[in-house]
């Protein structure tokens, strides 16, 4: 077998999220359909990924892996022979171009070193959330990545409130619970910026995070944004440790996974071993 890594994009819009349902056009049910189909695989591409996004969230800089039998690569080859292992990826590329959707992208194949884990080798997931609140309502050609917000919001507040729930935390208040997983986070930035054209943009790294946890902690700012409620809020919400009635969820449009770092090549197989333990503050 030789495990792929998968750079990956999508517009969320249209899937139910990335994990495969039955019934539901999924991210990762294209991109498996999509291999089995390219490789002659005989049974499915079983896909792992960095961070699993919900219906609607977007993904610019997405990884996955797939373990393949090495004789499947060998459907690549071109009709004036066999190619070298770049070949044969590059041509994996461009027939995956071919055959998925156009709001599903597979940017680049290559063959995963030793100890690589999409999910459990990563050292941070950054994203970014996108809000306008700009007078009339969003540019209507970037509807699907911006969320309008239409009261106005202070910079000021949002980076200030923001401050306070960075470091390592349990972020139970910001998380659906799920049975046997660990809230524990290690929030390592969380800030906001205005572009030119005045859309806001935070951006938000964590080691890991748990399930509609970012989406939580910006609706939580966008209340200190716009004055209804005051900035020592969300961290006070972060310390009581228990989901709040008052936290609102942003709308899932507005983020995009934009990029999954991992250590260096020889660091790959220990920081997953680190990862699958249940951690404790």
């Amino acid at each position: 077998m030789v495990r792929l890594r998968l750079d990956l994009a999508y517009d969320g819009t249209d899937f139910s999220g990335w994990a495969r349902q039955p019934g539901l056009r999924t991210v990762q049910g294209e991109i498996e359909q999509a291999l089995g189909r390219i490789l002659r695989l005989g049974e499915p591409a079983l896909l792992t990924v960095a961070g699993r996004t919900d219906a609607g969230v977007h993904a610019r800089g997405q990884v996955a892996h797939v373990d393949v039998p090495d004789e499947a690569l060998g459907e690549l080859d071109g009709n004036r022979g066999p190619l070298g292992v770049d070949e044969r990826l590059s041509a994996l590329v461009r027939r995956l171009g071919g055959v998925l959707p156009p709001d599903v992208r597979v940017k680049r194949v290559s063959v995963a070193p030793g100890g690589f884990d999409a999910r459990f080798s990563a050292v941070f997931r950054r994203y970014a959330y996108r809000v306008s609140d700009v007078e009339g309502g969003v540019d209507p050609l970037r509807r699907r990545e911006v969320v309008w917000h239409n009261r106005p919001l202070d910079l000021r507040a949002l980076n200030t409130a923001a401050a306070g729930l960075l470091g390592e935390h349990d972020f139970a208040a910001f998380c659906k619970k799920r049975d046997g997983a660990t809230t524990i986070r290690e929030l390592q930035r969380l800030d906001w910026a205005r572009e030119p054209d005045g859309v806001l943009v935070a951006a938000v790294v964590a080691d890991a995070f748990c399930h509609s946890m970012v989406r939580a902690l910006v609706g939580s700012l966008l209340a200190v944004g716009d004055g209804r409620r005051p900035r020592e809020w969300p961290g006070e919400v972060l310390a009581g440790g228990v989901r709040d009635s008052g936290v609102h969820v942003a709308p899932a449009h507005g983020l995009c996974l934009e990029e999954v770092g991992y250590p260096a090549e020889e660091e790959l197989a220990a920081r997953a071993e680190r990862t699958r333990r249940v951690r404790t503050l």
